[in-house]
């Protein structure tokens, strides 16, 4: 689960933006569609007046979890050596820094014993590995979350409560020795999944409250002379309505970042593949997003609201489903749906380990999610934009001004198996199509609630084209670990590399089709909405050869700020 991640402090993040306006569109990867299928016509309705949410550059992000190899789960031992240091997700909670003034004992690493609470020993976090992970981590470029104990100086009761303060003196020696290294931390977390009902331990909102004022002040002590100072974040656990909001509330003085965790597809079961192509249960996730985006909304708090570890189905995920082309249905949805409620950062797990990594755990190929999220990093901008689908619910669709790009990008995610689905495109303000030095604008005058059916020139105006990805499992095999982009395979090469995400191009007034069961990002940089040309005002960070940021989380996240080739493995990145 994501509590695997920020236990003892390191999850690598990949990081994506988005921008948006009230479209309707069809998706076209072919002029017909396959012999059989039936074909439905829909509109995708975009409201391009303002942006209803932001996204940070680094949007996308991808946890590394420390469970040690004995993490098991239906009998299947799948994390392996994933688990760098032989650290656990859960087990942050667990971890001894060993500073040079540790007073306790740190002299082995997580040892399985099913009578200790996340059926683990305590387990020593050598400063020597420490001092390793740092140099992997400045070679990459990327920018570092850590997450700390939480549970040091507490008592767990019999009903799993976590009574006391927070001890912080093992964990502000960490941080100070951090500190006079130079290692640079982009923030430091506080505790894995203790809130609410907890997952083997909880902790009241108001002690955590108290106990993240701490940590603010251990910062702002220790950082006294750096300008730009870590994030404090906190709580990294599944949503409770009433914990958080009084976390929130108390913490308005204190914290930078809210995050919590989602497995909304529940445990591991036959049924996976059913749920992730059910509109209703993916629709069920809005429900946190939008609770916590409210509560943040009627605070005084400056604090925004970071996805810390999404990864549907808990306990390592399920082999051939969640490490396979279906599961990009999910993550997708899933980024499209944090980013219509001002989610700034997702943090998807994993990076690598359980089955449902971004990369193969022995391997470190890719899986399909690596694509999708590449796709979205490279192709969804900061503003997210006001989108709906109308003519079946078995479209999911989003709208993000594009990114480092004129225009927009939409996303349209089809969950049926047997429908192709052609969509309109509709507006709802001004509008403008751009092309060869001239541009026609649209204007929807008065009625603002309402919308119109932009019909894209004819003519000469057909030069006006798009940017079609149509992602789709080989064979039509929704358990595949293989991807195809517009019908080819996704892999890397022999030396690593990844292949360039080439586009379709399309003459606008055709319409997209979109398969059934496949996925669609169609970049539109010839429609210009008010929206987006707000955010081109905007300074953007330029990522290079669009490599996957990184940002290491305490739990173990990283963020990547370097404009240089991202290695991780046996493969990298060199074409943009």
């Amino acid at each position: 689960m994501g509590f695997q991640i920020w236990q003892m402090g390191f999850c690598f993040w990949v990081c994506f933006s988005l921008l948006s306006y009230r479209l309707s569109f069809v998706s076209s990867q072919a002029d017909v569609a396959a012999e059989g299928d039936a074909i439905v016509e829909g509109t995708v309705f975009i409201d391009g007046k303002a942006p209803i949410g932001t996204i940070d550059d680094d949007f996308i992000c991808a946890t590394l979890d420390w469970w040690p190899p004995e993490k098991c789960d239906y009998g299947t031992c799948s994390w392996g050596l994933a688990g760098l240091l032989n650290l656990g997700g859960s087990l942050q909670d667990k971890v001894i820094y060993d500073t040079d003034d540790n007073q306790e004992p740190c002299t082995s690493s997580f040892v399985k014993n099913t009578s200790e609470v996340f059926g683990f020993t305590q387990g020593c976090f050598p400063m020597n590995r420490w001092d390793e992970l740092n140099t992997f981590f400045a070679k990459a470029g990327a920018k570092i979350i850590f997450g700390l104990n939480a549970l040091a100086g507490r008592s767990i009761k019999s009903d799993g409560s976590a009574v006391g303060a927070w001890n912080y003196t093992n964990a502000e020696s960490f941080i100070r020795s951090t500190v006079g290294k130079n290692y640079a931390i982009h923030g430091w977390e506080l505790g894995n999944e203790l809130c609410g009902s907890g997952f083997e331990a909880r902790v009241t909102a108001n002690q955590y409250a108290a106990d993240t004022a701490a940590l603010q002040s251990i910062v702002q002590t220790i950082y006294r002379d750096v300008d730009l100072k870590p994030l404090v974040i906190a709580p990294g656990a599944f949503y409770d309505s009433n914990w958080f909001k009084e976390f929130v509330d108390k913490t308005t003085k204190s914290l930078d970042v809210v995050t919590h965790h989602i497995y909304n597809l529940g445990p591991v079961d036959d049924h996976l593949v059913e749920k992730i192509l059910n509109p209703s249960i993916l629709d069920g996730a809005s429900r946190t997003f939008s609770g916590l985006h409210n509560i943040i909304k009627s605070s005084t708090t400056s604090a925004t609201a970071w996805m810390g570890e999404g990864g549907g189905a808990y306990n390592s995920g399920h082999n051939l489903v969640t490490n396979s082309f279906v599961f990009s249905v999910w993550y997708l949805d899933q980024l499209g749906m944090a980013s219509k409620y001002d989610t700034k950062t997702y943090c998807r797990q994993s990076l690598i380990g359980g089955n449902y990594g971004l990369l193969d755990t022995t391997t470190f190929v890719p899986n399909p999610d690596y694509f999708s999220a590449l796709l979205w990093h490279r192709l969804m901008g900061r503003n997210v934009l006001s989108t709906r689908f109308a003519g079946t619910k078995k479209i999911r669709s989003y709208t993000h001004c594009a990114k480092q790009s004129k225009g927009i990008t939409l996303l349209l995610i089809n969950l049926d198996n047997s429908t192709t689905v052609q969509a309109k495109l509709a507006f709802n303000s001004t509008m403008t199509l751009q092309h060869k030095h001239r541009s026609r604008t649209l204007l929807h005058k008065h009625s603002s609630h309402k919308t119109m059916i932009i019909q894209l020139p004819q003519g000469s105006d057909a030069e006006i084209s798009r940017e079609e990805y149509h992602l789709t499992a080989k064979d039509g095999n929704l358990h595949s670990r293989t991807m195809l982009l517009n019908g080819n395979i996704l892999s890397v090469n022999s030396s690593g590399i990844i292949p360039p995400l080439e586009p379709l191009h399309v003459n606008s007034p055709k319409p997209i089709m979109v398969a059934p069961l496949s996925i669609v990002f169609t970049h539109m940089p010839d429609v210009i909405v008010p929206a987006c040309k707000v955010y081109e005002q905007l300074p953007t960070r330029i990522t290079e050869h669009g490599q996957l940021p990184l940002r290491h989380t305490g739990r173990g996240q990283i963020r990547d700020t370097s404009n240089t080739v991202y290695q991780f493995g046996c493969f990298n990145q060199e074409n943009p």
